[in-house]
């Protein structure tokens, strides 16, 4: 399978390189795009990458990969996944998505239409298989852990959820915001709801499902920023679960934690940046017998979630030519809730899942354009046709 790589920064050199060369029996790197020639070429100098490329649609036109990892600031996403998808390869985003629903949006009609266009080249062969498919990085579903609990959950054998805590606190400093793409719309697309939180919050929609409504706060407590650098909100689920959730980039104290309290359990997984098995705990009611608690404890062997977990998994699933998990409606939930979170924190109102579309100035912008969090210049956003 032949894979190439869209950005080489620090992401890619610590994350998606390591993860594609350990399973290199089945992927060959055959080269890498970066804007920057020097940084391109380092990076393929030092990771063993035959081909350095600063024109995107060179290295896509001349090598034909089968999968590229998109590793670039988020701004950048929707254009280079729509040209990955185009040349009929597979697409591994780092999160978030995009910027935007209505880019989000865009890039599930790219998808559609590359898919079509595969399918019908494949008829033509008398050969099979689905895709193109675009998925996002989202590697804490991929966990033995999660996968466990999850199950737990859905087969209720710990009962209802009833009540959940999903909590990103994390700290950033004034450097850290130096970089010019940071802390602004233009750039990063939203602030810590959305650069550092989608993680927790996309595992806790793995973990509890579907969303109806939501309640926000967002505010600037500490750094010159457009955007905000903590929020909370309050978030009701089709199960009747309610969470409370909080993203901060204001914590010295780091962590990562989700807690789901059931009716006959309380599951808590504590971490910062990936877990193993030793992360979670799963604390019983009164009336739950010792061997049953031992199947509920039993998370089988330990895999961690990490970009390596989850690329076993989209291989896998390219290689069936199916649907990867994370890609498509699967893929859009974590990015519609935190939409939701910055339109209700924004506008002092209740959001209700799927009622932000075309239209709503939302859709294709997470400040929205309002009063106090819009850019103080914005360039107008429109619609992005699909």
């Amino acid at each position: 399978m032949r894979a190439a790589v869209i950005g080489t920064g620090g992401i890619a050199r610590g994350a998606h390189l390591p993860a594609l060369r350990a399973l290199r029996d089945e992927i060959e790197i055959v080269a890498a795009f970066d804007i920057d020639e020097e940084a391109v070429r380092a990076f393929c100098a030092d990771g063993g990458v035959p081909r350095p490329y600063t024109d995107l649609d060179r290295m896509l036109d001349e090598q034909r990969p089968d999968l590229v990892t998109i590793c670039t600031p988020p701004v950048f996403h929707r254009e280079q996944t729509v040209a990955a998808l185009r040349s009929g390869a597979w697409v591994w985003c780092e999160k978030p998505p995009c910027p935007s629903l209505a880019e989000f949006d865009a890039i599930e009609a790219a998808e559609r239409q590359a898919a079509e266009r595969q399918a019908a080249e494949a008829s033509e062969e008398g050969a099979g298989g689905g895709g193109p498919y675009a998925s996002i990085v989202f590697q804490h579903r991929f966990g033995s852990g999660a996968r466990q609990v999850r199950s737990l959950i859905a087969d209720r054998a710990m009962g209802r959820p009833l009540v959940a805590h999903c909590q990103t606190t994390w700290y950033r400093d004034t450097a850290y915001y130096s970089v010019p793409w940071r802390g602004n719309w233009a750039g990063e697309g939203g602030g810590p709801a959305m650069g550092h939180g989608i993680h927790q919050m996309d595992l806790l929609l793995e973990l509890l499902g579907p969303w109806t409504e939501v309640r926000a706060m967002a505010g600037r407590l500490v750094h010159d920023v457009e955007t905000e650098d903590v929020s909370t909100a309050l978030v009701r689920f089709e199960s009747g679960a309610l969470a409370t959730v909080v993203n901060s980039v204001l914590s010295p104290d780091e962590v990562s934690r989700i807690r789901i309290d059931c009716e006959r359990a309380t599951v808590e997984l504590t971490h910062l940046y990936g877990y193993t098995n030793d992360d979670w705990r799963i604390t019983p009611a009164p009336d739950v017998d010792a061997e049953e608690l031992a199947r509920w404890r039993d998370l089988g062997e330990d895999v961690p979630s990490s970009h390596l977990a989850q690329l076993r998994s989209l291989v896998a699933d390219l290689r069936a030519g199916r649907r990867p998990r994370a890609s498509g409606a699967d893929g859009r939930t974590s990015l519609e809730l935190i939409t939701a979170l910055y339109k209700s924190a924004f506008t002092d109102t209740t959001v209700r899942a799927g009622e932000i579309g075309p239209g709503d100035p939302f859709h294709t912008a997470l400040h929205g354009g309002a009063p106090g969090w819009a850019p103080p210049s914005p360039v107008p956003v429109t619609e992005i046709p699909v």
